[in-house]
């Protein structure tokens, strides 16, 4: 791997954007390295297909501080990456880079953010989603593999009267369950802001929706509500696997419960956690590099 870069990576006012590319199954095996990693549970990075012809895939990485941007420069020189480090030369990136996200259709939800007000067509369920600081604007592939997951569920069994959305970033799954007609959505996360933007989120669409701070599933608000009718839980592997008795246990016999932010190389892993406690799998989807799963418990 190369890196484009002089000496040790330097945090200044402008943020940067780390870019590596290369074969799909180098990239995935990086992304993969980067989940595992402890230090870099929180990072921001996606993984697409960047040039189908040539096989060429792209890992785009947001480090938010100079221990992140080394540790992840570190993990990607271990594969066969070409990687190039570039200034992102607003320090609000994230705003940035939505500005020219287009508008996302996934089954009956349209999510766009508040620069595409003017393209809202009729007959959609239109969810207008504005990241600030957190992750899931509907761009994403795991967020829209979420919803067209729950379009087969809305469309199969109606709709799911208790939901739970687990680590719900923006709050754009439980914001979609409480617009299609669920009575009580519960959405958590471990990280504060995430649950402030959630809420205003909810607000802005005029959708019923409880966000609390939680990490284990143990909060009132959570256990208060069970047993769920579907739970999303968009998160990553690691926390799919370790949340899947919690997670299981305040699922309904029958419910369904909707997986996302793993790799497609991390499906069987996934499933090895959560087809011994009696899930069978529906329906896998596949947006670039990562899946969705829709997976339903045993009666």
């Amino acid at each position: 791997m190369n890196h484009q870069h002089s000496g040790s990576f330097e945090m200044s006012e402008s943020a940067v954007q780390i870019i590596s590319r290369g074969k799909r199954e180098t990239a995935e095996a990086a992304a993969q390295a980067i989940d595992a990693d402890v230090a870099l549970e929180g990072a921001t990075y996606s993984i697409l297909e960047e040039d189908e012809d040539a096989g060429i895939w792209r890992i785009d990485a947001y480090p938010v501080s100079r221990d992140e941007a080394d540790r992840l420069l570190a993990v990607l020189s271990a594969f066969d990456l070409q990687t190039v480090v570039e200034d992102l030369m607003d320090a609000d990136w994230i705003a940035m880079s939505l500005s020219g996200l287009p508008p996302v259709r996934a089954g009956r939800f349209f999510v766009y953010g508040a620069h595409d007000r003017g393209k809202v067509p009729e007959g959609t369920v239109n969810l207008r989603i504005e990241a600030g600081a957190a992750f899931g604007t509907g761009h994403h592939g795991t967020t829209v593999g979420c919803l067209e997951a729950f379009e087969s569920v809305l469309a199969g069994e109606g709709t799911p009267q208790r939901v739970l959305d687990v680590g719900t970033g923006t709050g754009v799954l439980g914001i979609a369950a409480a617009r299609t007609g669920s009575r009580t959505v519960i959405g958590t996360d471990i990280d504060s802001p995430s649950v402030r933007i959630a809420a205003e989120n909810a607000n802005i669409n005029s959708a019923d929706v409880t966000f609390v701070e939680d990490g284990d599933l143990s909060h009132p608000e959570v256990t208060g509500h069970a047993p769920y009718d579907l739970v999303f839980a968009n998160i990553l592997a690691r926390p799919l696997i370790d949340l899947a008795k919690p997670i299981n246990e305040r699922l309904r016999p029958g419910g369904t419960a909707i997986l996302s932010g793993l790799l497609r190389s991390q499906e069987d892993e996934v499933l090895a956690a959560w087809e011994p406690l009696g899930f069978r799998v529906e329906q896998i989807i596949h947006h670039d590099a990562w899946s969705a799963l829709r997976l339903v418990k045993a009666d």
